[in-house]
């Protein structure tokens, strides 16, 4: 029994100065405590993003059928018997050589899962063929967690909860508050800078289209963190159908292209056919101060784990050059 999913590709760009636009409060950093999870007798107990209640005992043969929980679950300290190819492939994880390979994250093999006997499997509440394998997991006994990481507060409360069993408090302390320092520092240099806030558009590219995206994904998330004014929060039409003529009657400052898919070359070819191509673009206020940027993937499409301080780090010496020196002295 499998389940089925495409996935698609990506785009390109450009350089940096700066852009302004009226002035925005920055979100000042808050620290989060992240609630441990209970340690009973018969193992850990929470609630995970699906609300399901979940209670697992041993953590000894665990899959993860996502690439970057995968390398969470490394993160926290832990050990795998098996992931999805996303994992080897696209996050280039070194999980050794004894690991199984079941399947992709959108087609996972059910009866591969199962040959692991698992006593722990790790899933993505954003990916449908996943959610629909709650049933069928649960028919079987296999202990299963859903989790999504939009934001870095549900990265750490996921970490929280792997370190929990793995019993590794000091990879919490590295991999979560430390790096919850870095965002907080990011935020707070910005926030004290009291720079005018450009209005940006945020595009997601792939090899058969592209989609306004607003501050309700990864990287939306980040750019509001940081005061960037995103237009399609404003311009419900923007997200519905993505067109020139909407892109020029808001004329961002700047605009970001996150990429989806294997095949960048091919997302980078419709953004050239299908948007580059109008004379208008050029035109664009972006375009002409060079302010459009090609993100990396690693940081902007796939969760960034430990890295989210160096995602906060990189949009926002975009979208303020002026402070670039002071963000690289963060590192």
């Amino acid at each position: 029994m499998k389940y089925k999913k495409a996935i698609t590709a990506l785009a390109l760009a450009a350089l940096l100065l700066a852009g302004c636009a009226a002035p925005q409060a920055v979100q000042a950093p808050t620290p989060q405590q992240t609630a441990k999870a209970a340690e009973t007798q018969s193992g850990v107990t929470f609630t995970d993003a699906m609300g399901y209640p979940v209670t697992v005992q041993s953590w000894n043969r665990v899959v993860s059928l996502y690439g970057s929980f995968a390398e969470a679950w490394t993160l926290a300290g832990g050990t795998l018997t098996a992931t999805t190819e996303d994992a080897i492939k696209e996050r280039g994880l070194d999980l050794g050589t004894d690991i199984a390979v079941i399947g992709t994250n959108q087609d996972p093999n059910t009866e591969e899962i199962l040959a692991q006997n698992p006593d722990f499997v790790i899933l993505n509440a954003e990916v449908s063929e996943q959610t629909a394998l709650h049933e069928f997991l649960q028919e079987a006994g296999v202990p299963h967690a859903y989790f999504k990481t939009n934001t870095f507060d549900e990265y750490l409360a996921m970490l929280r909860t792997f370190c929990d069993m793995t019993g590794r408090e000091d990879l919490y302390e590295q991999n979560g508050l430390a790096v919850q320092q870095q965002i907080s520092d990011v935020l707070e240099l910005v926030q004290n800078a009291k720079l005018p806030a450009p209005d940006v558009l945020l595009l997601r590219a792939y090899s058969s289209g592209c989609k306004a995206k607003g501050s309700d994904n990864m990287t939306g998330a980040m750019l509001k963190d940081l005061g960037a004014i995103n237009i399609a929060d404003a311009d419900d039409s923007l997200l519905e159908n993505l067109s020139m003529e909407n892109i020029i009657a808001d004329d961002p400052e700047d605009i970001f292209v996150v990429t989806m898919g294997a095949s960048q070359q091919k997302a980078l070819d419709w953004l050239a056919e299908n948007l580059q191509a109008n004379p208008a673009w050029s035109g664009l206020s972006a375009v002409q101060s060079g302010h459009y940027y090609l993100l990396d993937k690693a940081l902007f499409h796939y969760k960034p784990n430990a890295r989210w301080g160096e995602s906060y780090r990189t949009l926002a010496a975009l979208l303020y050059p002026q402070l670039a020196d002071q963000l690289e002295a963060l590192a």
